[in-house]
């Protein structure tokens, strides 16, 4: 919950959105996409450039995908503030959102409206990366401390356990992840230009 540490985070995007941010002439804006799995908020991969870069490689190469578009992969580095944080790692957390969810349903099954599915995001995706479920559960939660005067969340963190098995009789995925998304503009403390030469 409230979490007074900073982490570094970094996202992926077009290297002149990237260098925009470096001179202050923007910020990294908020993704209100449907299957954004950790609500709304500014994304960011915890401590992993190399995730990041290969995140924007891969919006370059399915432009059809996404409304972004990307023609140069670039990496941008972020100072967090996690602040108060909805941390999908500790129970507490984790007894919020499966309440939410609870709640959600409720409200939903008492105006006849479905509950949002997880999908596949193609045949081949084990992981159901478009995340419609989670993404309206957490943003429900939101909501509903809102409406309650309960003090907002700056932040969201969660480990996403991605990809294939690392090893034959695996739990460990090759591709999981600790994901950051920031609510809170505030909660970004700066950004900063990554040392390559480590992770390229």
């Amino acid at each position: 919950m409230g979490v007074p540490s900073l982490v570094l985070g970094y996202h992926g995007c077009d290297e002149s959105v990237g260098e925009k941010v470096l001179r202050g002439e923007q910020v990294i804006a908020s993704s209100k996409n449907a299957h954004d799995w950790l609500g709304e908020g500014a994304y960011f991969w915890e401590n992993n450039p190399a995730r990041a870069l290969q995140w924007a490689e891969f919006i370059k190469a399915h432009p059809r995908w996404f409304e972004a578009r990307i023609q140069k992969p670039f990496v941008i580095g972020a100072i967090i503030a996690l602040g108060q944080c909805l941390d999908l790692t500790e129970a507490e957390s984790l007894g919020i959102v499966r309440n939410g969810f609870k709640e959600m349903a409720a409200t939903l099954s008492e105006t006849n409206f479905p509950l949002p599915s997880n999908e596949k995001g193609s045949s081949k995706d084990d992981d159901l990366v478009k995340r419609k479920r989670d993404c309206a559960v957490i943003n429900f939660v939101h909501e509903a401390r809102a409406a309650r005067s309960l003090p907002t969340f700056d932040t969201v963190r969660a480990v996403f356990c991605e990809g294939e098995p690392l090893y034959e009789g695996a739990r460990i995925m090759a591709r999981t992840h600790i994901q950051i998304a920031v609510r809170n503009p505030a909660s970004i403390r700066g950004y900063f230009r990554p040392n390559s030469g480590s992770w390229r």
